[in-house]
């Protein structure tokens, strides 16, 4: 019997002999390996910035407004759109009711232009928030103040601004006490807030803060707020609950009927966002599979060709007293090693495609180590399945009938 190190070595010499051979074994398996990594890595990524990013909630934190926060049905959301709009009375109906409720706020948000002298800036968010809005929103102020209650109150034209307006209009410069145009209005800067980059190739720092009430001026008070409520851990569902009780009682929504409202929490974000990237996760295993298989059928079209060509090789070794299962390791150890060779330039290979797209996209990725360990596993999975047909093949020659072989 041939000991394991003498198969690894003449494996290894066999490889280096037939150098194109190996190659296009290798490069059948690669491509598979590397899309499948390199989905791998995007589908992680994505899922670890939407954790932590989506929506500026934490896990203390939950929102109600009049229409879905997660669109899956176009008929619900013109039902949705019927139901009275919330406004600030509502607002502090909750905050007086909610024993619970640490924090109380209001959001509300349309798009329009900004300008700073001859510069301007399309399709910029602009957002109201109330004061309590400044320990509810999880963005932090990275230069300057957030506006105060009392400017929230007299409606004072002051503003935050997130990374995309600061660099485009104050690049190198403070941007503190500058007057923008928003919309219709004049506001100064008093603030600024960290950057958050892109979720999915949308930039999420193209934005304004306003106080509400400047808001509410600059959109004519057609808007819906949407009302925001912060309470500790232990409490949270104490505090749903209240909310969810005043709501139903200032809104009069009868006993038994659905509530005309919408909660949302940063769970439920998740949970969306979660079964949307599955979905996509699932479809693109399935063609990295067949990529996979594709380049597992190559390399067992190869493996066979191999064994046509090296008849008179197996010949003389069984000549020389190699047993079939000695001819079947071998064949299944230099299947396996190309496999290998194949799986680790394929990982490398997604990860550099992975990193390119989050240096040249903002798009984000996370390499995982359990990704490195799957992709190894299968291509050792897909070496030792399609080089069993071919090893069992090259074992079963017949010695005599090899050693006459051209």
């Amino acid at each position: 019997m041939i000991v394991l190190r003498d198969i690894v070595d003449e494996s290894v010499r066999a490889v280096r002999v037939h150098k194109l051979r190996a190659s296009l074994t290798v490069l059948g398996l690669t491509m598979g390996v590397a899309t499948l990594i390199a989905v791998m890595t995007l589908v992680q990524g994505a899922n670890r910035f939407v954790e932590t990013k989506v929506a500026n909630l934490g896990a203390d934190v939950f929102q109600i407004a009049r229409t879905p926060f997660t669109v899956t049905d176009f008929g619900s959301i013109m039902k949705a759109l019927k139901h009275r709009k919330f406004d600030l009375d509502n607002v502090a109906a909750v905050a007086a009711a909610c024993r619970h409720c640490e924090q109380v706020g209001a959001t509300a948000s349309s798009t329009g232009r900004v300008r700073f002298r001859d510069d301007e800036i399309a399709d910029v968010t602009f957002y109201g928030h109330t004061a309590p809005m400044a320990a509810i929103d999880t963005r932090t102020v990275e230069l300057g103040r957030y506006f105060t209650a009392s400017e929230d109150q007299r409606s004072a034209q002051v503003c935050l601004i997130g990374d995309t307006i600061r660099e485009q209009f104050f690049t190198g410069a403070d941007p503190l006490g500058n007057i923008l145009r928003v919309g219709a209005i004049e506001c100064t800067v008093i603030g600024t807030l960290e950057k958050l980059g892109s979720l999915l190739g949308q930039d999420q720092d193209k934005f304004v803060i306003l106080p509400m009430n400047t808001y509410l001026r600059l959109s004519s008070r057609r808007s819906s707020v949407t009302i925001n409520v912060k309470a500790p851990g232990p409490a949270f569902e104490e505090a749903r609950q209240e909310t969810l009780m005043t709501l139903r009682a200032i809104r009069h929504v009868p006993a038994g009927a659905e509530d005309d409202f919408f909660i949302a929490t940063k769970d439920s974000y998740i949970s969306l966002w979660q079964s949307i990237s599955a979905a996509f996760f699932a479809v693109f295993l399935m063609v990295s599979a067949i990529s996979a298989i594709v380049g597992g059928i190559v390399i067992m079209n190869v493996m066979l060709v191999s064994v046509s060509e090296r008849r008179k090789e197996i010949g003389i070794r069984r000549a020389v007293g190699a047993t079939q299962s000695d001819i079947r390791r071998q064949f299944l150890a230099e299947s396996l090693l190309q496999c290998l060779a194949g799986g680790a330039i394929g990982i490398f290979a997604g990860f550099l495609f992975a990193f390119a797209v989050r240096r040249l996209t903002s798009f984000p990725t996370q390499v995982e180590t359990w990704v490195v360990i799957f992709g190894l596993a299968m291509s050792s999975a897909i070496g030792l399945f399609f080089g069993i047909y071919p090893a069992m093949r090259a074992s079963r020659l017949d010695p005599v009938v090899a050693l006459r072989a051209d």
